[in-house]
């Protein structure tokens, strides 16, 4: 593919992309991002004036500005990864999930199917439109057994929900329109760029600050956890290799608990970064109520895109955690960045 846009590019998961896309291709980047409280532009710092990314701060439910640039850099494939996407966000506020992820996505596919349709036969058959979602679509799973994608969706909060309803929206314009779409849903993302509401970054700057970590109920929920750029490997993969029509699972095969990923945090952080205090980061571990609609365990099998691509993750849980708290104790003025809000264009 010579052109692609991708939706949410400044997020966590989508400026990993974009810089696994910019290093490992000579593709051409049209970057569309709203540039909310998630969307940071110092994700993108060293690639903003690069001639082969394009930066254009928008968002996906103006029909117009993505027609126009639909039509203006004729791109081949599209990666929808512009999202509203922390569970507690979508308990407290729902009302934008609906919006971005579900109206946002509608919004999304009508202006990526006129563009398409206007194509002559062979851009028809090049182009893709992937669009990437969550494990947490189909629910919460038992001690045992692994999600498939064939797994019924079961979605327990207004996130899971929304990305539910968007994932069938994007197969609906397959099967009616012939959109030549592709779906992956993966597992817990972790590593550089994250937000720091989501659980790993909140912990690490947490415990440097020598305040309390809570963990929801027991800490015994269990994620399967997914070093971002293995995630982004995958994507790739599944962009230029994949079937249209078919949905591939993303996943690390790195179950552990809150609990373990917490006590991780805590040990490297005491190796690397000894507290003031003195003593153990795991003296700062609290329990605290569990969150309504805590999915219990989440397991992905992603066996599928092993088998067509060849794909594994190279990253285990304890080296990519290694990496992501390193990256974190070495980018503080990121993190401030984020906190001050200056980083949002």
């Amino acid at each position: 593919m010579q052109t692609l846009l991708i939706t949410g590019g400044a997020g966590f998961i989508g400026s990993n992309f974009v810089h696994y896309i910019m290093a490992n291709t000579n593709c051409q980047i049209i970057n569309l991002d709203k540039l909310t409280y998630a969307g940071n532009l110092n994700n993108l710092k060293s690639i903003l004036q690069h001639p082969r990314h394009i930066f254009i701060k928008g968002s996906i439910q103006d029909r117009m500005l993505v027609k126009q640039l639909l039509d203006q850099y004729q791109p081949d494939g599209v990666v929808h990864l512009a999202a509203e996407s922390h569970v507690d966000r979508s308990i407290d506020g729902p009302g934008e999930f609906i919006q971005t992820n579900i109206v946002g996505t509608f919004e999304l596919l009508e202006c990526v199917r006129d563009y398409w349709s206007r194509q002559d036969a062979t851009q028809k058959a090049a182009f893709r439109f992937l669009h990437i979602s969550t494990d947490e679509v189909y629910g919460s799973l038992g001690p045992t057994g692994y999600f498939t994608e064939e797994t019924k969706y079961a979605p327990n909060s207004p996130y899971s929900a929304s990305k539910a309803a968007s994932d069938h929206l994007v197969r609906a314009y397959f099967h009616t329109y012939g959109l030549p779409v592709l779906i992956t849903n993966c597992s817990n993302n972790y590593g550089p760029y994250q937000f720091p509401e989501k659980l790993i970054p909140l912990m690490i700057l947490t415990a440097l600050k020598d305040e309390p970590l809570p963990i929801y109920g027991d800490g015994s929920n269990i994620r399967d956890w997914l070093f971002v750029r293995d995630h982004c490997s995958a994507i790739l993969k599944v962009l230029t290799q994949g079937q249209p029509g078919e949905v591939y699972n993303v996943g690390g095969n790195n179950e552990k608990t809150n609990l373990q990923v917490v006590q991780g945090i805590c040990d490297l952080l005491d190796k690397l970064k000894l507290r003031l205090k003195g003593g153990s980061y795991r003296e700062l571990i609290t329990f605290v109520k569990d969150r309504p609609g805590h999915d219990r365990r989440y397991a992905i099998d992603s066996s599928k895109l092993k088998a067509e691509f060849a794909w594994v993750p190279e990253e285990s849980f304890e080296t990519g955690l290694f990496k992501t708290v390193k990256w974190y104790l070495d980018n503080l003025d990121w993190c401030q960045s984020i906190k001050s809000g200056s980083c949002r264009g």
